[in-house]
């Protein structure tokens, strides 16, 4: 992986396939590029398409630099890393591709990016409009902290804090992620004015319905594909999405 730092001096690990229109791929909470889009095949997929596939690792997630102070997550942090990494190669124009918290930090990029030509909201749906409350976040937080996460009361929370210990994260950098006052808080829907997709697994309980995020965006169009919230970014019919949307809207 190559690395840039950031507007804070953060170390940002990312890397880059194929030749074609850039397209920047975000990833999930707890996940990092190489568990949400190069083991399921999309970035293969996306570069065979001829695309250039710039994917990278979020502050706080995989090969990137794991800040534990909160602050370091606050003020758009996130959405200023992605800015950095368009900067930093010179990108001109971009797709932008989110997939759950990917798709979060995607809503508040895309409108405040002039070189976003395109949007796909992967993992998310109508709860996303809503946002996560400060207490929800709160408690998944502590979830992470504690010694022994089965002392986390809600079945999700203890969910969250098993999916990260099983991806080897730093769950002290999650923790403050979740802390953040904007995690798990969508952008402007209605500020968004680029082709955009929101895709969803069918079983999908965390994200809701894909159509009723959709039509808080003006000119979206909603999609379904097998699959729950885990399991739908592994599904080939997730893939297909992917590359036909952009055939469509931004061809190569």
């Amino acid at each position: 992986m190559e690395r840039f730092p950031s507007f804070d001096s953060v170390s940002i690990a990312y890397t880059v396939t194929g030749d074609g229109p850039a397209v920047l791929l975000l990833h999930g909470f707890a996940s990092d590029h190489v568990g949400n889009w190069v083991r399921p095949g999309i970035v293969d997929a996306l570069a065979a398409a001829g695309r250039r596939v710039i994917a990278y690792d979020a502050r706080g997630h995989g090969a990137s630099g794991k800040p534990h102070d909160v602050a370091a997550y606050e003020n758009g942090a996130m959405v200023r890393d992605a800015q950095g990494l368009l900067d930093h190669l010179d990108i001109g124009r971009v797709d932008v591709i989110g997939y759950s918290m990917g798709a979060i930090v995607a809503s508040r990029l895309v409108p405040a990016e002039p070189r976003a030509r395109s949007l796909v909201l992967g993992g998310v749906g109508g709860r996303l409009a809503h946002g996560r409350s400060p207490e929800q976040r709160a408690r998944t937080a502590a979830a992470l902290e504690v010694r022994d996460g089965s002392g986390a009361p809600r079945p999700v929370d203890r969910a969250f804090r098993r999916f990260a210990e099983h991806g080897g994260n730093d769950l002290r950098a999650l923790a403050a992620v979740q802390r953040a006052a904007t995690a798990g808080t969508p952008g402007d829907l209605g500020a968004i004015h680029v082709p955009t997709l929101v895709v969803a697994g069918r079983h999908d309980r965390l994200a809701g319905s894909p159509q009723d995020l959709a039509e808080r965006i003006p000119g979206a169009i909603a999609q379904t594909v097998p699959g729950t919230h885990l399991s739908a970014v592994v599904k080939p019919e997730l893939r297909a999405a992917l590359v036909d949307f952009l055939s469509r809207v931004s061809p190569v």
